[in-house]
């Protein structure tokens, strides 16, 4: 996927968000908003999205001196986990536990503050669970993952953790080995080291970082232990549009010969467009065959 000239509303409006969450000081927004026209300036068309937002955000933090979504990320976890307890027992009450975690988990996908600055847990989890979603290909990635044993899970945002948690307990119930990657460091709301501890997931699974702030996963940025871990998988769950942007391709191939699942919300007319879907569609993508 490529920068399309319907991003460029997208990054500013993504920097409004931001600077708004970090502070009340009009001035400050201000400048903040001012300061980041150089790296939108400096946009490469031909990469994704993914790759301007991730130095755009890096100058944000770094003008505001802080991590602008750092309240926020954790009030969102903490919503996420009182909901826990009744999903679970949805999960593990339903006929095939792995369909109904697996649609949780694009449920879930719906917290991201990049694109929204409200959203509808209930709503999009009811939607989830009673309706068709646009692009299914549950079968093909059930087929697949019956015949593994290790399962490389990137994470996207936090709150959204918790829905990975339902998916990832099933995952972990079905004996597969699951490793599930969080961000290095602070980028937008993404999930860290601290959202992985904050929701209980180190108690249920290996937790690794990817060594950077990079939003989705470019791999070129990423650490060299990251990199070698990436390579030695061969099953891999990607969460989100930013890992979609980074890893996937609209046909569903990938160009990293492995068996990839996208699991993911389409929160954005380009994404949208890309794939010809209408704006909001649920997605469970595998490059399977």
């Amino acid at each position: 996927m490529k920068v399309h000239l319907d991003c460029f509303p997208c990054f500013l409006k993504q920097a409004v968000i931001a600077v708004r969450l970090g502070t009340k000081d009009e001035a400050l927004q201000a400048a903040v908003l001012k300061g980041v026209t150089d790296e939108i300036k400096a946009t490469d068309m031909s990469k994704p999205p993914a790759y301007s937002t991730t130095f755009m955000h890096r100058k944000i933090r770094q003008l505001l001196g802080k991590d602008p979504f750092e309240d926020i990320k954790s009030e969102y976890n903490q919503a996420a986990l009182r909901l826990y307890p009744e999903l679970r027992e949805r999960v593990f009450q339903s006929k095939d536990p792995l369909w109904t975690a697996s649609r949780l988990a694009i449920a879930g996908n719906i917290i991201d503050f990049g694109i929204f600055s409200s959203v509808d847990i209930i709503g999009t989890v009811e939607r989830a669970l009673s309706g068709n979603i646009t692009i299914d290909h549950y079968s093909r990635f059930k087929r697949e993952l019956d015949s593994r044993s290790r399962v490389f899970y990137l994470l996207d945002n936090s709150g959204e953790i918790v829905f990975d948690r339902l998916l990832i307990e099933v995952l972990v119930k079905m004996g597969k080995k699951v490793k599930a990657v969080v961000k290095g460091s602070p980028v937008l709301n993404d999930s860290t080291a601290y959202d992985a501890a904050e929701t209980g997931l180190t108690e249920l699974c290996e937790i690794v970082d990817n060594g950077c702030d990079c939003i989705g996963t470019i791999l070129e940025m990423t650490s060299p232990d990251f990199k070698r871990m990436f390579d030695d998988a061969d099953f891999i769950i990607s969460k989100g549009q930013g890992n979609f942007e980074t890893l996937g391709c609209m046909d569903g191939s990938n160009k990293y010969n492995k068996v990839m699942t996208f699991l993911l919300q389409a929160k954005c007319d380009v994404v949208s467009k890309e794939l010809g879907l209408s704006r909001g569609s649920m997605v469970l993508l595998s490059s399977g065959q």
